[in-house]
C-alpha cells in the first residue's frame, strides 16, 4: 500500500457529503487540534481526519480510505506507545464522536464503545459497585488498551483486561461487520485479545464485570539504593505467594525532585516498593507482612483511597503534550549485577527515567497461555523502563536512555514483551514480543480476515 501525500479538495468534499460524520482536512480550522495525539513525539500531518458516529460511517471511512489508496490509523483513545494512531499523508478514523459505556448490573457486564476511555469505563461500573480491570490513566482508550491485553492495579486479583472480555464487534478491512467470541469466530476471537488491532476496526466490546470497591489500599516504601539487593530479595520472593489482591511494583528511579525526599537519598538513586491492595481493610497487614518485614525504608506512605479517585491520579501527571518513550518485557529473577547496573544508568540518566518490575502471576497466571494471543502470562515480572521529556530536544536521548535500561536487563531477560508496553515497532519487534509460533497463527488469521494488510499501522503481522 502506497503512503499518498496529499489528498485533493474535491476528494475530500465529497467523501464529507456522503460520510455522515465530521472530516477535517489540513485547511479545516481546528485540524492542529484534531491531528494531536497523546505522545507529542508524533507530530503527524495526515491528509484527512474521519470522525464517524455510527458503525456505518466507520464502515464508509474505511471504504474511502481503500479507494484513494490512503494509508489508515485508527484513533481510540491516542495513547499508542508507538504513535500507530495518527500517520502523515492518510486517513485517521477518529473514534472520539463513538464514546459511551451502558452497564447491566444484573448480568454483571459493560459495553463499551469503540471511542470510550477507561475513566468512563471506571465511572460506569463503580456506579453498581462493580469494576472491569483495566489500565492506571483515565483518558487511556478502551480500545487500545484491550486489544493489547490491558495491565493494570487489579489484574492479579482479576486477570487482563481481555480475561473479562465477553465479545468485540469490528468492522473487517472489507466492510463486514463481525461479533467475535468464545462461540462466533472463536480463532479471531483469540487473535483479537492480545494483538486485536490487526484483524478490523473494533466497534464495542463486551466485558464482564466484578464485585469490587470503593476502596484501594496503598503504599509506597522508599529504600536507598544500598539496600536494592535485600529489597528485591524480599519482593521477589514474596510475589509467589502474595495474595491475589496485592498488586506491586519494585521501581528503580532517583529522588527527585530533591525536596520531595529525606535529605539521606535526596538526589540519588533509590528504590520504591509500592502496593495496591485490593481486598478488605483488615486483611491489608497479615497480607502484606512478607513484604513489610524486610529492610527498614527511609520513607513509608500510606492509606486509603477510593478507587476512582487512585484511578485518575496520574491523569495530569500524564496529560496529553507530553513526550514519552517505553519498552517491556519479562523476567522471572534480576541477578545482582543487572541490578548494580541499573542503578548506576538510573545514577547518570534523566530525572524522569526509571526501570519498574511488576509482579504479575495470580489470576493472569491461572488464564491458560494457549488462549489468547497474549504473550507472557507464565512470566513472574514484567520488567519496563520509560522516561518522559517536555521538547524535542530530548527526542534521541530520551529512547537511547531507554533502550540501554533493557539491554542492561537483556541477560536476564524471557522471550515476550507486553505489546502496549512498548514504543518501538516493526517487523523484528512484532516477531520479539509474539514469538514465532504465536505471529505464524496470527498470520494465518491475518490471512483471512485482513488479507491485504490494511490495519498495519499496529504492532504489525503481515499476512
Amino acid at each position: 500500500m502506497t503512503q499518498t501525500a496529499a489528498l485533493a479538495r474535491h476528494h475530500l468534499d465529497r467523501f464529507r457529503d456522503a460520510f455522515g460524520g465530521e472530516v477535517i482536512g489540513p485547511a479545516d480550522d481546528g485540524y492542529d487540534d484534531a491531528r494531536r495525539v497523546w505522545n507529542a513525539v508524533f507530530d503527524r500531518r495526515p491528509a484527512a481526519i474521519a470522525r464517524p458516529d455510527s458503525v456505518g460511517s466507520v464502515a464508509s471511512a474505511i471504504r474511502f480510505g481503500r479507494e484513494r489508496d490512503l494509508e489508515i490509523a485508527v484513533r481510540g483513545g491516542g495513547h499508542s506507545a508507538s504513535g500507530h494512531s495518527t500517520c502523515d499523508g492518510g486517513l485517521v478514523i477518529d473514534l472520539s464522536a463513538m464514546p459511551g459505556v451502558t452497564v447491566d448490573p444484573e448480568r454483571r457486564s459493560a459495553r463499551a464503545n469503540g471511542g470510550a476511555l477507561l475513566g468512563e469505563l471506571d465511572i460506569a461500573a463503580q456506579a453498581h459497585g462493580l469494576v472491569c480491570p483495566v489500565g492506571v490513566i483515565g483518558h487511556t482508550g478502551v480500545a487500545g488498551l484491550t486489544l493489547g491485553g490491558g495491565v493494570g492495579r487489579l489484574q492479579r486479583n482479576f486477570g487482563l483486561t481481555i480475561d473479562s472480555l465477553r465479545a468485540v464487534e469490528l468492522v473487517t478491512a472489507d466492510g463486514r461487520t463481525v461479533r467475535a467470541s468464545a462461540i462466533e469466530e472463536p480463532e479471531l476471537f483469540w487473535g483479537i485479545r492480545g494483538a486485536g488491532w490487526n484483524f478490523g476496526l473494533a466497534t464495542a466490546f463486551e466485558f464482564g464485570l466484578h464485585e469490587f470497591g470503593p476502596l484501594l489500599h496503598r503504599s509506597a516504601r522508599i529504600y536507598p539504593a544500598s539496600q536494592a539487593h535485600d529489597v528485591w530479595a524480599t519482593f521477589r520472593d514474596f510475589a509467589d505467594s502474595a495474595p491475589d489482591a496485592v498488586s506491586m511494583i519494585y521501581t528503580i528511579g532517583r529522588a527527585v525532585p530533591e525536596g520531595d525526599y529525606p535529605d539521606s537519598v535526596a538526589g540519588q538513586p533509590i528504590v520504591i516498593v509500592s502496593y495496591n491492595h485490593s481486598g478488605r481493610a483488615e486483611d491489608v497487614d497479615r497480607d502484606v507482612a512478607p513484604l513489610t518485614a524486610g529492610p527498614a525504608p527511609v520513607s513509608v506512605t500510606s492509606g486509603s483511597a477510593k478507587y476512582l479517585e487512585v484511578q485518575t491520579s496520574n491523569d495530569l501527571a500524564m496529560a496529553w503534550g507530553g513526550r514519552s518513550f517505553i519498552l517491556s518485557g519479562y523476567a522471572n529473577d534480576l541477578s545482582a549485577a543487572v541490578l548494580d547496573a541499573l542503578i548506576e544508568h538510573v545514577r547518570g540518566g534523566p530525572d524522569e527515567g526509571s526501570v519498574s518490575v511488576t509482579a504479575q502471576g495470580g489470576a493472569i497466571r491461572r488464564v491458560p497461555a494457549e488462549s489468547t494471543a497474549f504473550v507472557g502470562r507464565q512470566a513472574r515480572f514484567d520488567v519496563s523502563a520509560d522516561v518522559g521529556w517536555p521538547d524535542a530536544t530530548g527526542d534521541e536521548a530520551g529512547p537511547a536512555w531507554v533502550r540501554r535500561a533493557m539491554a542492561i536487563v537483556s541477560p536476564d531477560a524471557l522471550p515476550g514483551g507486553y505489546s502496549n508496553g512498548n514504543s518501538d515497532a516493526g517487523p523484528a519487534q512484532t516477531r520479539a514480543l509474539y514469538g514465532d509460533e504465536t505471529v505464524g497463527r496470527l498470520a494465518a488469521l491475518k490471512r483471512v480476515w485482513d488479507p491485504d494488510n490494511v490495519f498495519h499501522l499496529n504492532h504489525n503481522v503481515a499476512p
